[in-house]
């Protein structure tokens, strides 16, 4: 495979458009910033898209993407759609990073878009809601929010993660998207006011919650010869790790077993842990796996610099760090108590905001990930952010993004890294 640069990125502010705002226009937006930011690139060198979007119901409008490249200028170049519950995103990078990798193209853009306020928010779950399964949880009354509470459930019964953990990780990205303006939900909390929240379902109030969303988001990747040629930017991301792992729809088929190790972990640290249950997710530690060894990573910990992970809930990012090997498994509650996943942690995680704070426009948020990464490796986050700086780390060199669908289903994991 040849190497793979991304070399720029935009998206919208997400928030809660207009009803009349249309879907393709927000998508020339995010386009048009990254267009912008790379004087050297323009229509002609562009070989083809990949778009993503999860639902054809928030639209009420089947062959969505073909409306957006036709919108971008784009006819008649190739494109495809890629659509995998609230991973969209994440594979819709990964779709870009295969055209590159492959030689079927040179230069590929990838974008994304949701328009989730275009209906009444129990519409909304109720789209959402047909990413599970149809014919055994949905007509029980299933949605989102319950499996998750059942599942942190499960996780607090086996590892004693407790409610104040939970809201120290809304309180971090909330607070962090204070500084993000691109955010739809940016606010100061504590600990009781996530608690006091009103509950969606126990142990969940509505600030564990990320929030539905309307935004757009587009990333520009490369090959070598291209950026070589073209000279678009001084300081491309190279795409370095990309892994992909999947879990059966229902809960109740998957299975107990053995933890499927990390490079730095063996059998004897999770000697009895009946894995992965309802409490993890097997899929993540599949992606994570993949994209370490592509990327020759053999302790996350100590060789990445920042993760950008998909938090729909604030008891999701507790269980991805350990997904992800950023500590054990039963320790991700006390891996957020402890500060390590702070900005001034040994893990930054979500200095975005996340989804808890940016919101969740499906289609769009895996690529607000790499978007973000992308940023934060270049070193241009104050440039980007209006001027405020606080979010930008100190001279990262490799960071991760996780993008997560339905309860595990899907789970994409890429690692970027500084490509000068």
């Amino acid at each position: 495979m040849r190497p793979v640069y991304m070399v720029s990125g935009g998206m919208t502010k997400f928030s809660k458009a207009s009803p009349n705002k249309d879907f393709r226009y927000m998508v020339k937006e995010a386009f048009d910033y990254a267009m912008n930011d790379i004087p050297a690139l323009n229509l002609d060198v562009i070989d083809g898209s990949v778009a993503s979007y999860f639902s054809d119901h928030f639209t009420r409008q089947l062959m969505a993407g073909i409306m957006v490249q036709d919108y971008l200028g784009l006819c008649p170049k190739p494109s495809r759609r890629h659509e995998g519950g609230g991973a969209t995103g994440g594979l819709c990078f990964q779709a870009a990073y295969d055209e590159i990798a492959s030689g079927r193209m040179d230069v590929c853009v990838a974008y994304g878009f949701e328009t989730m306020s275009h209906v009444n928010t129990w519409k909304g779950n109720e789209f959402i809601a047909l990413a599970s399964d149809t014919n055994f949880d949905y007509p029980v009354g299933g949605f989102y929010t319950g499996y998750y509470a059942m599942m942190v459930r499960r996780h607090m019964h086996e590892f004693g993660t407790t409610v104040e953990q939970m809201a120290l990780v809304s309180i971090k990205n909330h607070g962090n998207a204070i500084h993000n303006p691109w955010s739809q939900f940016p606010m100061k909390l504590t600990v009781q006011d996530v608690r006091n929240a009103e509950m969606v379902a126990e142990p969940l109030t509505r600030l564990d919650i990320c929030v539905m969303s309307d935004g757009a988001a587009a990333c520009i990747l490369c090959s070598e010869k291209a950026l070589e040629k073209y000279k678009f930017t001084d300081k491309p991301v190279k795409v370095t790790g990309v892994g992909c792992g999947t879990d059966s729809m229902r809960l109740a088929d998957r299975p107990h077993g053995k933890v499927i190790l990390l490079p730095h972990e063996t059998e004897a640290d999770y000697r009895g842990l009946k894995y992965p249950g309802v409490h993890s997710f097997r899929g993540g530690r599949m992606a994570a796996k993949l994209a370490y060894e592509m990327a020759g990573i053999t302790n996350p910990l100590e060789e990445l610099d920042f993760v950008e992970l998909h938090d729909a809930y604030t008891s999701s990012e507790i269980q991805t760090y350990e997904d992800l090997g950023l500590c054990k498994y039963g320790e991700g509650g006390k891996f957020i108590e402890d500060g390590h996943s702070t900005t001034s942690g040994k893990m930054p995680v979500n200095p975005s905001g996340g989804l808890l704070a940016c919101g969740h426009p499906v289609g769009a948020t895996g690529l607000m990930q790499a978007v973000f990464a992308f940023w934060q490796l270049q070193g241009t986050v104050a440039k980007h952010c209006g001027g405020d700086g606080f979010l930008q780390l100190a001279s990262p060199r490799r960071g991760l993004i996780h993008s997560h669908a339905g309860t595990g289903t899907y789970i994409t994991c890429t690692v970027l890294e500084r490509g000068f």
